[in-house]
């Protein structure tokens, strides 16, 4: 009697032991499938980005391809003609000012970037971040200092430009932007290097602990913005 009471307790841990070994075993292989599952949904995710990229890229090609073709065209069309040549220059002007073509020039180069401290109890997190109010406010200050044209990480300023907060990044002409901005600005150098005056917006920024720095140049190249411009509202007057 006494031997099978213990061979029962034997064969109880056993089995016990058997199954915790079964449990663990479904466990790993739930969390490797996880693993792989999530893996493969991320590298598929990447290679569908990837693949629009691609056509985003070779689109924006081709438009560029089909803008110098037409570029062509219209001084072949123009030459000999003083009418036409003059109002050819009026529509590559009027590109320039709204955004349209590739402009270069003296300038200044901003570049602003979330702070490297850690948020402490005399440090508020919001502030070592750079937020959309933080680029709108420099933007502003640069039009106002005479700025002729501006771009933000690539991403030219235009009348229907947006930026706006989406999180840790800022969102420019509906594109996703992160820290550090790099802000390109054609203009008087002298003048938009006013901005880094005391009491400035860029010293305001520069006591919140974010990393600032100007650098003036005189050869600033801002793109064409890459959008479509909408009007609404706007209508030819009869």
């Amino acid at each position: 009697m006494k031997m099978s009471k213990k061979f029962i307790i034997i064969l109880f841990i056993m089995a016990f032991i058997l199954a915790f070994a079964i449990s663990a075993q479904i466990n790993t292989v739930r969390n490797y499938n996880t693993v792989v599952t999530g893996n493969y949904e991320e590298n598929n995710l990447r290679a569908q980005v990837l693949k629009y990229k691609e056509k985003y890229d070779a689109i924006i090609k081709e438009t560029e391809s089909v803008d110098n073709e037409l570029k062509k065209e219209i001084e072949k069309a123009t030459n000999n003609n003083s009418e036409l040549e003059q109002e050819n220059n009026e529509i590559t002007d009027g590109n320039k000012m709204i955004g349209l073509s590739e402009v270069t020039g003296t300038g200044v180069k901003i570049t602003i970037a979330d702070s490297t401290l850690e948020a402490s109890k005399s440090l508020n997190p919001s502030n070592l971040l750079v937020h959309d109010i933080d680029i709108l406010s420099v933007v502003n200050e640069l039009k106002n200092a005479g700025a002729e044209a501006i771009s933000i990480n690539g991403q030219r300023v235009v009348l229907t430009t947006f930026i706006m907060c989406g999180g840790n990044i800022i969102n420019i002409n509906g594109e996703k932007i992160g820290s550090p901005f790099v802000i390109n600005a054609i203009g008087s150098p002298e003048a938009l290097a006013n901005l880094n005056r005391p009491g400035g917006t860029l010293e305001t920024l520069k006591e919140r602990k974010l990393r600032v720095s100007l650098e003036k140049s005189n050869n600033i190249t801002i793109p064409k913005y890459s959008g479509v411009l909408n009007f609404k509202y706007l209508t030819n007057k009869d």
